[in-house]
């Protein structure tokens, strides 16, 4: 166990963290069908393209894109229910056994745990739950009147939002006297500014040194370290 007083927080990216690969896709075919998010996706490629490229903001506008076309004026209650059989499914065939152990190490610990993604909180809250975290933060759909309107509420929780998102869920919970040992783990570049302000970030992705993550000590890493009884020092320094 640490020495260090303060209470300590777990944040855990969810696609290519918690589980294989995406989930926005694989839940909008779940929504609408394979067909409709086909045929949305081939008008909208070039700007898809861009930002798997480019990232950032136009990451954010392309999704959005999305979501409008395939979303606008679907119940919101109806989009709440498939969200949790969504999840459920999701979860059972997609989750990684190294970082699940890794979260339930945390829990065992006493440390709270958040997964916290840029992915519709319609089913990562639920699968927050069903993995036995405190919480899911995740990308809000607005509504009007029960129907969506295809934008997001807020901002798209990617990036610094995500650690935006995080430190005003500590604020709720009354963490506020002190700023909270955190540990996060991702994969991905919208992951950094999470990992950057963590005490300890981890390299969840499998691209190694290749991955944009790499200064990050790795999951298997830390995994090692924990086992050996130096659960602290394993997440503490960034390599490279």
């Amino acid at each position: 166990m640490s020495s260090d007083p303060r209470p300590t927080v777990a944040a855990f990216d969810f696609d290519g963290t918690l589980t294989r690969g995406g989930s926005v896709v694989p839940f909008l075919v779940r929504v609408r069908g394979v067909v409709p998010v086909a045929l949305a996706i081939l008008l909208d490629l070039p700007r898809l393209l861009r930002a798997a490229i480019v990232g950032g903001s136009a990451s954010d506008d392309a999704k959005e894109a999305l979501f409008r076309r395939l979303l606008t004026g679907f119940p919101l209650a109806e989009l709440d229910r498939v969200g949790a059989e969504f999840a459920e499914a999701h979860l059972r065939r997609r989750l990684r056994a190294d970082t699940r152990q890794r979260l339930e190490w945390h829990r065992a610990q006493g440390h709270r745990v958040v997964v916290v993604s840029a992915s519709p909180e319609a089913y990562v809250r639920p699968a927050a739950a069903l993995l036995g975290a405190d919480a899911g933060i995740a990308t809000r759909l607005a509504a009007g009147a029960g129907l969506l309107t295809g934008r997001y509420e807020g901002k798209n929780c990617r990036g610094a939002e995500k650690y935006a998102r995080l430190v005003a869920w500590t604020r709720s919970q009354g963490l506020v006297t002190a700023q909270p040992l955190l540990w996060a783990y991702g994969n991905s570049r919208g992951d950094r500014r999470l990992l950057e302000a963590a005490d300890h970030g981890v390299d969840a992705g499998r691209l190694g040194r290749f991955g944009r993550l790499r200064r990050y000590p790795r999951l298997a890493q830390v995994v090692r370290a924990a086992a050996a009884g130096r659960p602290e020092s394993a997440g503490a320094t960034k390599t490279g």
